[in-house]
């Protein structure tokens, strides 16, 4: 047999990734097996066409949404966590911190910000869950809490995008005392008559739905998004009983009393800014 099938000249070998036929990151499957052009994709707000499942996108992609133009002021972008418990697992906290903090290019798992939204301010907080699974810990409680702060001084609408895993178990009860102290300022928040609407995004668990993600004025979601505090695998384990199709999903949160309404991508900006108008009785933006 020739040297050619044998493939003994390894001269001649290409790398997956450089092969110029299939360029890597062109296609995107969905999960129930629709493909479409990533450029598509993106085109559409990260949304396939094809199925209408949404893909999960970060705080840079709802910042995008949300803001006029793409124009806003980050706040207090540049607080990253500290180790206080000197937590080690598979690694020590901070060389995971600065693992996530050079893959994600982000400081931690939410950003804050403040900006236009069609004509009108309104502070975002969106979280990241490509930084260590968007998990609540110190700096995302800290970041929410400054944030409403900010809100309430100069009087802005508060939007907060959740997407989390939960608590940050490497920072223990630390970590779960956000929970009560972005609950508190919430509650500041409401006293100040200032509006807070919460967007649930794909996947809003544990600590995160315990506290400030169940806590707007007004509760939306987006399509299919797991909301629960704890996962379906974790009560199914727990109950031994089979779930009912969708459970945990935002359709059956919506339909047992927990949401006020679903929302695609494309329409959130436009309902955001609706239940703002509507809370603080002034005239609907176009």
């Amino acid at each position: 047999m020739s040297a050619w099938f044998k493939r003994t000249d390894k001269g001649i070998q290409t790398a997956t990734e450089d092969k110029k036929d299939t360029p890597k990151g062109l296609w995107y499957k969905t999960p129930s097996g629709k493909i479409i052009d990533t450029e598509e994709l993106k085109k559409n707000l990260y949304v396939s066409p094809e199925d209408g499942y949404h893909v999960r996108i970060g705080s840079k992609e709802y910042f995008e949404l949300f803001f006029d133009d793409n124009t806003f002021k980050e706040l207090n972008k540049n607080l990253t966590s500290r180790d206080p418990l000197k937590f080690e697992d598979t690694q020590k906290y901070p060389d995971r911190l600065k693992e996530a903090q050079v893959k994600t290019k982000l400081k931690d798992a939410v950003r804050t910000a403040v900006g236009k939204s069609l004509g009108k301010k309104l502070v975002v907080a969106a979280m990241d869950f490509t930084f260590i699974g968007g998990s609540m810990g110190s700096v995302v409680g800290e970041k929410i809490a400054r944030a409403i702060n900010y809100a309430i001084e100069h009087k802005i609408p508060f939007l907060m995008v959740s997407k989390s895993g939960g608590a940050r178990m490497m920072e223990a009860s630390l970590s779960l005392m956000q929970l009560v102290k972005t609950s508190a300022k919430l509650a500041q928040l409401a006293e100040a008559k200032i509006p807070y609407i919460s967007l649930c995004t794909d996947p809003t668990t544990g600590g995160t739905t315990a506290s400030y993600a169940m806590l707007g004025d007004i509760n939306i979601a987006e399509p299919n998004a797991l909301i629960a505090f704890a996962g379906p695998r974790v009560v199914k384990d727990t109950t031994g009983k089979e779930l009912p199709e969708g459970f945990q999903r935002s359709e059956f949160v919506l339909e047992h009393g927990f949401l006020d309404a679903i929302y695609e991508r494309k329409d959130l900006k436009k309902q955001v800014n609706l239940y703002i108008d509507l809370i603080q009785n002034l005239p609907i933006r176009k």
